[in-house]
């Protein structure tokens, strides 16, 4: 009996990044049916027959999720080029932030920018991602820091999957540095972020999580537990930057809050991870930032392992201290920095990521997933995360269409 969908794609070799016992959840099946956006079946074509309005030739190509990026900055005004220039010729951060520099000066840069200049500069960065096969980014505000600003990063970030074939997930981080308006009174500007903007984001639903920045240059754990629970009072989720500087338990803190993820965590004391897994939250490396401000202290890496704790991998595009526009970049450097295996990183960028955004429906080639899929030209999974810039997709499917 021959089964009707909207297409075939026939002839591919599947790392479907399924937890099935198989390195990279490799399937034996050669052949996947898609309709209405969603993977219907993964079958062998002399067992089953599905007719689709189109095929696609894979030819004995590798067909892997598209991936996800579950950490960026992406929409900012300006750019800190000078600033990186005036650090290698000796000036201090200190002093760069002296004469306008630094976070408050993307902040400058951001609030001054129409919607639209920022809409076109995030754009142009999103393209480069969904060019390496990205097909899910997380977009953070936090470089507006007041009411309007922060509104307009948020609905720019939903604006930017008009453009692209890329599903966008915008988080508020409100709580990314203290204003200048507020320097001398943060405690005021924690309270503006719990009863001002939170609600007004959770009433016109332009972001579905919470972040914040909890370290020393940051906010407290006090401050932060405040905003958490200022998020699940309006149903938002929490996510958290974490022990990135040192360890002030913003970890054990977020898992309180069931936090999504809990992202940089060079400094996480192996003690709380436990806490980590029984809240079910994902830890979220970076290492574009690590090697961008030449860290040395690694996230405990093997601890996570040990404590079956998920690891997503993420770019944390921003201006400052990741201006790297490249997953398959990133992925080499988790590999090389923090020891991931390949397939430990290829989890990192679909099924890890996807949780660390709460979403179920992508991340994996599986029955009812969204086919959201990239075809590569490779002999085996680990070479997209052995080589830099040697690779892209040779076809692409968002929602099902190619794109």
């Amino acid at each position: 009996m021959t089964k009707q969908c909207d297409l075939v794609l026939e002839h591919v070799r599947i790392a479907s990044m399924q937890k099935n016992g198989t390195p990279y959840g490799e399937l034996t099946q050669s052949s996947v049916a898609i309709k209405n956006g969603e993977v219907l079946a993964i079958f062998d074509p002399s067992q089953e027959n599905y007719q689709g309005n189109e095929s696609f030739d894979g030819e004995n190509k590798w067909l892997l999720p598209g991936f996800i990026d579950c950490h960026t900055h992406l929409v900012y005004g300006g750019n800190r080029a000078n600033e990186f220039e005036q650090r290698l010729q000796g000036k201090t951060y200190t002093e760069i932030a002296q004469q306008g520099g630094g976070i408050q000066g993307t902040v400058n840069a951001t609030r001054e920018s129409s919607e639209q200049t920022l809409l076109s500069s995030a754009i142009k960065r999103a393209a480069r991602l969904v060019e390496e096969g990205v097909t899910s980014i997380e977009v953070k505000s936090g470089y507006g820091l007041n009411m309007q600003t922060e509104i307009k990063m948020l609905k720019v970030a939903r604006q930017i999957a008009e453009h692209l074939p890329v599903n966008i997930v915008p988080t508020y981080l409100g709580a990314h540095t203290v204003p200048k308006e507020y320097r001398s009174n943060p405690d005021d500007y924690v309270q503006f972020v719990c009863d001002q903007v939170i609600p007004a984001v959770a009433k016109q639903q332009l972001a579905s999580c919470v972040d914040v920045f909890c370290e020393s240059i940051g906010f407290s754990p006090m401050q932060c537990r405040k905003i958490f629970t200022a998020a699940k009072m309006h149903n938002l989720n929490v996510k958290a930057h974490v022990e990135q500087l040192s360890d002030l338990k913003g970890a054990k803190l977020a898992a309180e809050f069931a936090a999504l993820s809990v992202d940089h965590i060079e400094y996480l004391d192996p003690k709380d991870i436990p806490a980590l897994k029984r809240s079910d939250t994902v830890a979220v490396l970076l290492p574009g930032a690590f090697y961008y401000l030449n860290e040395t202290q690694k996230p405990p890496v093997a601890e996570l392992r040990a404590n079956n704790v998920p690891i997503a991998i993420a770019t944390d595009l921003n201006p400052g201290s990741s201006p790297i526009a490249s997953i398959l970049t990133i992925m080499n450097m988790a590999s090389v920095l923090f020891s991931l295996t390949p397939e430990e990183v290829l989890y990192g960028v679909t099924v890890h990521a996807a949780k660390a955004l709460n979403l179920p429906n992508k991340g994996q080639i599986n029955i009812g997933k969204d086919a959201d899929l990239c075809l590569w030209d490779i002999e085996h999974p680990a070479e997209l995360v052995y080589g830099i810039n040697q690779h892209r997709p040779v076809a692409k499917w968002f929602a099902g269409r190619q794109c």
